[in-house]
């Protein structure tokens, strides 16, 4: 789950970046060195559909197995090279599919639901919109 989040991590820092906002200055996460208080921020609204389900799914699909991951003596959970494999193509398969966006009415890549989420906020914060569309997803 933490390697996902990892990754739409990345993917809304850059979303954010595109539109020009910084994602280190939050609205729900509190400013903290090393973290994007932002960029956590717009992941809130796509950990459910596109972390938790992808994870579920893999795990229910049998694509991914306990036998993929192993346990340091530190304590800590590593994927191995093929679990990783499988987890990244899932990842951007998923992202190449296509959803009707609720508020701008129109079909687009899951991928590109950040960067159009992240232009939303940028109009909001400019005043081009009375308010914040948050992505819902049904």
């Amino acid at each position: 789950m933490s390697f996902i989040y990892t990754l739409l991590y990345h993917d809304a820092r850059s979303a954010l970046e595109t539109v020009g906002l910084d994602p280190g200055v939050g609205y729900l996460h509190r400013d903290r060195p090393g973290r994007l208080g932002l960029a956590l921020d717009l992941m809130e609204e796509f950990r459910p559909m596109l972390a938790d389900r992808l994870v579920l799914s893999l795990i229910n699909l049998g694509q991914v197995k306990k036998k993929g991951f192993t346990v340091t003596e530190s304590g800590a959970v590593k994927m191995d090279d093929e679990t990783r494999k499988v987890v990244l193509v899932a990842y951007q398969k998923r992202k190449q599919e296509e959803i009707e966006h609720p508020f701008l009415n129109e079909k687009i890549p899951v991928g590109m639901l950040l960067i159009s989420q992240a232009q939303l906020l940028s109009r909001y914060l400019r005043g081009d919109l009375d308010d914040y569309p948050p992505f819902l997803w049904r």
